[in-house]
């Protein structure tokens, strides 16, 4: 594992078959962590989807500035064709997925996005399957700023995995 793609999406609900992504971001990192490229991007939705939203992600989303920037944003196939780019340019292999509860992710992947789930490993890093151990059972608890924004998030997934592996290497103590 050379390489890995952090991602986290934003989307109008958790339901993979009635909700829709409308945001994505990707940040490629070597396996020391290191950034070493980017990409985010808001996915046009019809209004439908949006209107749709239970409270929690109306307010959320609209709280985050998302909402206002759906209407303006690149359709999903453009998206999901960008990401796919990103990717061919990074990797040669399948990508391994990182992220916070990445299977949820995965599943709208899986569901939307199929020429970009073909570029994926099926094995993935999940930094909440971490989290649950180092919280129960070492008290190490890494605060996040819960922006819900994929770019935010994705970033402070990767500082929670940075601050474990700091634990574990008798850099920090809790």
């Amino acid at each position: 594992m050379e390489k890995l793609l952090w991602l986290d999406m934003e989307m109008t609900g958790l339901d993979v078959e009635k909700e829709r992504i409308i945001e994505v971001a990707a940040i490629v990192t070597d396996k020391d962590l290191r950034e070493l490229a980017s990409y985010h991007s808001v996915v046009f939705q019809d209004q439908k989807f949006l209107d749709a939203m239970d409270d929690w992600n109306k307010n959320q989303h609209g709280k985050s500035g998302l909402i206002e920037k759906i209407p303006h944003a690149p359709k999903s196939e453009i998206v999901e064709n960008e990401i796919c780019a990103f990717v061919d340019k990074h990797f040669t292999e399948p990508a391994i997925l990182a992220g916070n509860s990445i299977g949820q992710d995965r599943k709208f992947i899986d569901r939307y996005w199929i020429k970009f789930a073909e570029k994926l490993h099926y094995r993935m890093l999940d930094v909440t399957a971490w989290k649950m151990i180092m919280e129960s059972r070492y008290n190490v608890v890494f605060k996040k700023s819960e922006t819900h924004r994929a770019l935010d998030d994705i970033k402070e997934s990767i500082a929670e995995l940075q601050c474990f592996y700091d634990f574990i290497d008798g850099k920090q103590t809790q």
